[in-house]
């Protein structure tokens, strides 16, 4: 199959490709996606993004009001759709600058679009299906989330929550998602849990295509070998646990990244010589303490999309040691990439780190193989781009 796409991929005649996507007020993994697909495309096609960004203040109170039907930025939008004349239009978030009534506009235009579903947005206002310390999959069988509401997942905020929930729950009932000709998915779990879900769309409108990453350069570090951390300091990534499990132990452990348990973090590295808190890094500065790492750790509590730190140890071919939740429990296949472990018992993941640590260097050796094979075979660009380009044609046709 792989041989097929990149076949596809070389024969694909070139298309105009209309990309759209709402930016959060932090950069975080959606926007590096689709910075990357539309460098990607761009190679062989002739591409177009517009984007918008949610604002704080008043601006953004402006644009959060809108939500529900945006004709002013609709209106934008359409305007650039129409001096570009895409073959096919990819929209990535909504949320909440942009909103679903653009969805409608497109299909007046009668344009074949299509939609990434980076998160669970669509059935859930919380998106990562996360609360409290906890999954929450309340909403996937409510036709409207009250529970979500009650609880008010989304920022602690009853207005925000509701108002949300009311604007994807308003626009299932009169069709707007029906008019999406494929959904993006990032993996099978994602697609089977939407389908299991009060969504009501037919699986033929879902297409599983998975993040990818760029072949990465490294050089090498004069640091010794150590357990590496690199994401979002927050109670979702099961950082603060992970942590606690290192505590009075003599496994090295590198920490990467910012986020509202910052403080935490840097206490908890402040009083255990083996943790090492870094704070933000560059990209390029990440792949060269991770190429030399004993192994990445992945401690997420809640539905992860697709990690891309999972895509980048993968390429550099370095095994992965995840919580046993979600798309995780697909992407790490335990002895053969990493291991699985339960992230609400806290001798689990020492006992994973001992595993390694003990195994036969050749097995070792296999697993880092395992790893770079697995990057081949599902996340390099040139695959990536074959499956978009696949998927574009179907929703042409």
């Amino acid at each position: 199959m792989n041989l097929f796409l990149t076949f596809l991929c070389v024969t694909c005649k070139s298309m105009r490709i209309f990309i759209i996507h709402n930016l959060y007020q932090h950069k975080g993994g959606e926007d590096v996606v689709v910075d990357n697909e539309f460098e990607l495309l761009a190679t062989s096609h002739e591409v177009q993004k517009y984007t918008v960004k949610n604002a704080k203040g008043s601006k953004g109170l402006r644009q959060f009001a809108s939500y529900l039907w945006n004709r002013s930025e609709a209106n934008r939008i359409t305007k650039e759709i129409q001096a570009f004349r895409p073959d096919v239009i990819h929209l990535h978030n909504l949320h909440y600058s942009i909103g679903p009534f653009l969805i409608r506009r497109i299909k007046k235009l009668g344009i074949p679009l299509a939609m990434t579903l980076h998160n669970y947005r669509l059935v859930c206002p919380s998106a990562t299906l996360f609360h409290n310390g906890r999954l929450f999959t309340e909403s996937l069988q409510q036709s409207f989330p009250w529970t979500a509401v009650r609880l008010k997942v989304l920022d602690n905020s009853f207005f925000k929550t509701f108002y949300t929930a009311f604007t994807y729950y308003f626009h299932r009932k009169i069709g707007t998602f029906n008019l999406v000709d494929r959904y993006l998915v990032l993996s099978q779990f994602a697609k089977q849990t939407l389908l299991s879900s009060k969504l009501g769309l037919p699986e033929e409108k879902f297409a599983v295509k998975p993040n990818f990453v760029p072949e990465p350069s490294t050089h090498a570090l004069e640091t010794p070998k150590s357990f590496i951390y690199i994401g979002r300091l927050s109670e979702e990534k099961g950082i603060i646990p992970l942590l606690k499990s290192f505590e009075g132990t003599d496994f090295p452990l590198k920490v990467f990244g910012t986020g509202p348990q910052q403080a935490e973090v840097e206490a908890l590295a402040n009083s255990n010589a083996n943790i090492v808190y870094y704070g933000y890094r560059e990209h390029a500065e990440l792949l060269n303490h991770l190429h030399e790492a004993e192994a990445l750790i992945v401690p997420s509590i809640c539905y992860e999309g697709m990690p891309m730190t999972i895509l980048d140890a993968y390429a550099l071919g370095v095994p992965v040691i995840a919580s046993n939740i979600g798309i995780l429990a697909e992407m790490v296949v335990p002895l053969y990439t990493g291991y699985l472990y339960d992230p609400f018992e806290k001798a689990d993941v020492l006992e994973k780190v001992n595993l390694w640590l003990n195994s036969e260097e050749s097995d070792k050796q296999q697993i880092k193989q395992n790893c770079r094979a697995e990057y081949l075979y599902k996340y390099t660009s040139d695959l990536n781009k074959a499956l978009l380009e696949v998927i574009y044609q179907q929703v042409i046709r």
